[in-house]
């Protein structure tokens, strides 16, 4: 048992303060339903590119394999005692900016860009930033526990404690999965008692430094061309007219999507499949492939499944008195949240091009694994029983 475990582990990690009752056991089972649906769909990406002889970029036992290896973070985040964590979310956080810093200086490039650290014999390279969204979640639930936002001094720390993983991210760069830190510290500003109305300042105000970055040229090339083919690709003219450019992943995404019509073309009798054309189907783009292999309806069922999965997460956090653990899971469900409308919006176009995963659905070993660690935090925070004089609630 993890409530064993010597060396004074037992502080940090302990399933005997766990009730077991109160487990919230409608959202890991609406977890493991969005894995089996990415397991099924992966498979069938797999042997659709097994039968082909010219391609086999998809191997089904990977992602199983990255799967098994990321599972154990499950029952390691369910058995985090909420007390050592409030206490010690500045060494969580510290640990995942090292992550960051190493990336530079350790990190393998590809495709113009260090994002990734080689982990050999693990089966899958760590992505540093992904565990970063993890540290700054705890990092923001122990500083907002004690702040409540009164005073323009008291949002000096939580800004600054966003902006030095947005800013270590964008070097690498990787400017989609910075921006994602955006809506999950807005959220959780919000979840603290901010007002509506300095959160729309701290928007204008981070509009403005975004459009400083792009007058002096801090944005690099591909990123504003992804911006221009997002706003050229509105018209479906100018998509046609770039399919064979810039717009290539759009319009392949879009085509596939347009392709399932009511019903889908069944498991891997997709053109996304069975051309291999759309660029990244197994993560970044998986949502245009299961709308065209499963149709609007299966799409549906799929984007209602993990909309409830969000709102049960959300009310989970709701029902916690104790403010540090309400604001960290609370955080988690941002995090989620965050990644499903960019990850699908992109693929129906609404947003521009960014290399975002669908957690629990997509393939990636890093993805996985800050998935699975998030969703055990959320499970183990909500129903450990420990002491809390905390009165306040999250407003109705």
């Amino acid at each position: 048992m993890i409530g064993s475990v010597p060396l004074g582990l037992e502080r940090a990690l302990s399933l005997r303060g766990l009730r077991w009752l109160r487990v919230d056991w409608h959202v890991l089972g609406l977890a493991l339903a969005l894995l089996g649906c990415g397991l099924v769909f992966v498979h069938a990406m797999g042997e659709a590119d097994g039968e082909g002889s010219e391609r086999s970029s998809i191997v089904f036992s990977a992602h199983l394999k990255k799967v098994l290896v990321a599972l154990p973070a499950l029952a390691l985040g369910l058995a985090v005692r909420p007390r050592w964590l409030r206490r010690n979310a500045w060494l969580v956080y510290a640990a995942s900016i090292a992550l960051l810093a190493l990336v530079p200086i350790l990190g393998e490039e590809r495709n113009s860009a260090k994002r990734w650290i080689a982990l050999p014999g693990v089966g899958f390279d760590l992505q540093p930033s992904e565990l970063a969204k993890l540290g700054l979640i705890v990092m923001l639930a122990r500083v907002l526990y004690t702040c409540r936002l009164r005073r323009a001094g008291e949002w000096v720390p939580p800004v600054a404690i966003a902006l030095l993983p947005m800013g270590l991210v964008a070097m690498q760069p990787d400017l989609g999965t910075a921006m994602t830190i955006v809506p999950v510290t807005l959220g959780m500003l919000y979840l603290a008692g901010a007002r509506p109305r300095r959160l729309v300042q701290l928007v204008l105000a981070a509009a403005l430094l975004a459009f400083g970055a792009w007058r002096l040229e801090l944005i690099r090339d591909y990123q504003l061309q992804r911006v221009e083919t997002w706003l050229a690709s509105l018209g479906t003219d100018d998509l046609i007219q770039g399919r064979n450019g810039p717009a290539f992943h759009t319009y392949h995404a879009r085509v596939a999507i347009g392709n399932g019509g009511l019903f889908g073309t069944g498991l891997g009798r997709g053109v996304a499949n069975e051309a291999g054309h759309l660029p990244e189907r197994s993560s970044d783009s998986i949502f245009a492939v299961v709308a065209e292999e499963a149709g609007l309806f299966g799409a549906g069922a799929i984007l209602a499944l993990y909309a409830l999965f969000i709102a049960l997460l959300f009310m989970s956090a709701s029902g916690i008195r104790e403010r540090f653990s309400r604001l960290a899971v609370g955080g988690v469900a941002l995090y989620f949240a965050a990644h499903f409308f960019v990850n699908v919006g992109v693929n129906l176009g609404l947003l521009p091009m960014t290399g975002l995963t669908l957690p629990l659905v997509s393939t990636g070993g890093s993805s996985l694994l800050a998935s699975f660690l998030a969703l055990g935090l959320a499970l183990g925070l909500s129903s450990h029983h420990e002491p809390s004089l905390d009165a306040d609630a999250f407003r109705d």
